[in-house]
């Protein structure tokens, strides 16, 4: 039977992407040793990081004066990062979900957080909008797609102070500007390699203007001098990111990226509208393209777990969703292929014939 694999995270990779990084575990580049046991500072992974650098720069249009880097520790590592290195005084939050309330939670350590605006007492299931960001904070921090409650911020933001994103789960799934964005970050494990690997796209003016010591791993300098080499990198997952940015630049970029990704949603949210027993729960307007969260109608509550069954009987892997949620979540990040999501639907209408 078919897998179709809706993970929210780690999540799907492009099959070719799976057998290179595979091929380099056996026999990395024909050197006869394993990308696992080469050393990172060789000259064949000095190229492979290189061009995932230069790959990095490319698809995403980054300005000069940007440093991309490739750190460990996952994106949380940088809920406390970032103020290290950024807050001197004030830090602006918009608090869109778990993962804005946890890079708030460390921020606090550091000074006086404000909180601009918050969909808290919605459950999340919108993404707010006419706050004021103040101009006298050092940053202003979004999460751009929230994983659980299925929202995303679709536009660049103008900011009058430096922008800050956590970009995990939608990095690379459309164009963006990246130059209204004083520092982008994420982990890798969504939309671009296994996890492990964590990167971060921060504009080099904004560094080295904090009164505070910096602990030397958690400098972002310590990492932009040394080429995010200063340790070990994580580089089996660099491996792997290289080959699905090799991928996406091959497959058109970023706005064909987009273009497939709207089509998904699209197709699985028209037939979410369009049912008698389930119904979305993200206000439309601010409905993620990468996780698609939905739940059965107030008088079917109780076929949950039968769809859930029924679904993962005919090859539906990770669509059950988040407990603060419930229902079901089908990730569709740029790996998924169109046609795992035909499927889907094809499940749902096929339950709905035998249930409503």
């Amino acid at each position: 039977m078919k897998k179709h694999n809706f993970n929210a995270g780690p999540s799907i990779l492009p099959r070719e992407v799976i057998e290179k990084t595979a091929q380099a575990v056996l026999d990395f580049n024909g050197s006869g040793l394993s990308v696992l046991e080469i050393s990172h500072r060789s000259k064949d992974f000095e190229v492979v990081m290189n061009e995932t650098v230069a790959l990095f720069k490319e698809l995403l249009n980054i300005p000069e004066g940007y440093s991309v880097l490739f750190l460990g520790g996952g994106a949380s590592m940088q809920f406390c990062m970032i103020p290290f290195n950024l807050f001197e005084k004030k830090a602006a939050f918009l608090n869109t979900g778990v993962w804005a309330n946890k890079a708030m939670k460390e921020a606090k350590g550091f000074g006086e957080v404000v909180e601009v605006a918050s969909s808290k007492d919605a459950n999340y299931t919108f993404i707010p909008k006419d706050y004021v960001i103040p101009t006298d904070a050092d940053y202003f921090h979004i999460t751009t797609n929230n994983t659980i409650y299925g929202t995303e911020i679709l536009t660049d933001i103008d900011s009058p102070v430096p922008l800050i994103a956590d970009m995990s789960s939608d990095i690379f799934s459309r164009p963006m500007d990246v130059s209204k964005y004083g520092l982008i970050y994420g982990g890798a494990q969504k939309n671009l390699a296994p996890a492990g690997l964590t990167f971060v796209i921060v504009k080099d003016e904004l560094l080295g203007k904090v009164s505070r010591y910096i602990p030397t791993m958690l400098n972002y300098k310590t990492h932009i001098a040394d080429g995010s080499m200063f340790n070990t990198p994580p580089v089996l997952p660099i491996y792997s990111a290289l080959e699905t940015l090799r991928l996406l630049k091959a497959n058109g970029g970023l706005a064909e990226m987009e273009k497939r990704n709207i089509a998904k949603a699209e197709l699985l949210y028209n037939a979410i509208d369009n049912s008698k027993i389930f119904v979305g729960t993200a206000a439309k307007e601010d409905r993620s393209r990468m996780n698609i969260c939905f739940v059965m109608k107030p008088e079917y509550k109780e076929l949950e777990a039968d769809f859930q069954k029924f679904a993962s009987e005919r090859g539906m892997v990770g669509i059950k969703g988040h407990r603060s949620v419930g229902g079901f979540r089908a990730s569709t990040y740029n790996a998924l292929p169109i046609e795992s999501v035909q499927a889907l639907v094809d499940c749902m209408q096929e339950f709905e014939k035998l249930k409503a």
